[in-house]
């Protein structure tokens, strides 16, 4: 070979080997993104769908695909026999059972806390025979006055009562939800990740907590509050509108869920979304509206 042309090789071959491996491989297809099988279980509350008798309600429902009935726990207890009956072999289960106790558990009255003690754990035990995700609870709307002091002695009083509750929710099954809300109804607890903090020190698997996405503009990121729970210890959700609380779609663009659903999405989530709003139209429309446009939304999400 003619040493110019073995030159002309040798600078040929020492370019090549000295391509920088990210070039080799830049062209390569990427690998697809797994899809999130996640399913999306919806339930309402009791006046969801605008019906009185439970016939009616649960008929609504199945013709939606709704799985879930979420009812007050004093309808529980009064209607208990009519609610089985009806739910009867349906594809419906009793989620969480909203509040319907008496008293509240950071009440300064001995009397009032211990009427919410007995009541609360009468919807415990209630939860349980229904199969009920849990009860959900507010420690203290800003109304109930005397009130513990808003300061650290009350949070480590309020974990160890949650924490006997919890072990009472356990035995029947079920368990206790702690629900934070927006400054104007609840200063106490606003926070998904503070209610989660306390479930963490607890330390009780029958205390939990969910989010409410309405109460959630008080967060800075949907996704952030609901992650910040976690799978461990979310264990419901409220649905509503951003605006006026009603169905979700009657606030326009405001009503956009998908940063949440993302989140309840990546962690797994197993509960129930459940309905918790008014309507201002006619709900033979906005129901099965609002149940399309959050399916479209987890869809996206």
């Amino acid at each position: 070979m003619k040493r110019r042309d073995f030159i002309k090789a040798s600078v040929a071959g020492t370019a090549l080997l000295s391509v920088p491996t990210i070039l080799t491989t830049s062209c390569s297809t990427p690998a697809p993104k797994e899809k999130n099988d996640t399913p999306l279980k919806l339930s309402f509350q009791s006046g969801t769908t605008g019906k009185e008798e439970y016939a009616e309600k649960f008929d609504v429902m199945e013709s939606l695909g709704i799985e879930g009935f979420e009812p007050g726990g004093r309808e529980l207890l009064e209607n208990a026999s009519k609610i089985e009956a009806a739910l009867r072999g349906r594809n419906i289960k009793v989620s969480a059972i909203c509040a319907g106790f008496d008293g509240f558990i950071l009440a300064e009255d001995p009397a009032v806390k211990a009427e919410f003690d007995s009541t609360y754990r009468e919807l415990l035990a209630a939860a349980g025979q229904f199969g009920s995700t849990g009860v959900i609870m507010v420690p203290a709307f800003n109304h109930q006055e005397p009130c513990k002091a808003h300061n650290q002695a009350t949070r480590d009083y309020l974990v160890e009562e949650l924490a006997k509750l919890g072990e009472f929710a356990l035995q029947h099954n079920t368990t206790v939800i702690l629900e934070p809300l927006n400054r104007n109804e609840a200063f106490y607890l606003r926070l998904v990740s503070d209610a989660a903090a306390i479930c963490r020190d607890c330390n009780c698997a029958g205390v939990k907590c969910m989010g409410d996405f309405w109460h959630m503009q008080e967060e800075t990121s949907d996704y952030a509050a609901f992650m910040a729970a976690g799978k461990e210890y979310l264990q419901h959700v409220h649905m509503a509108s951003r605006g006026q609380r009603r169905m979700p779609g009657e606030d326009g663009d405001k009503d956009n869920y998908v940063d949440g659903f993302r989140a309840l999405k990546e962690m797994g989530y197993d509960k129930y979304v459940s309905f918790e709003c008014g309507s201002d139209g006619d709900r033979a429309q906005t129901v099965p509206a609002a149940v399309a446009l959050l399916r479209e939304q987890w869809a996206k999400a």
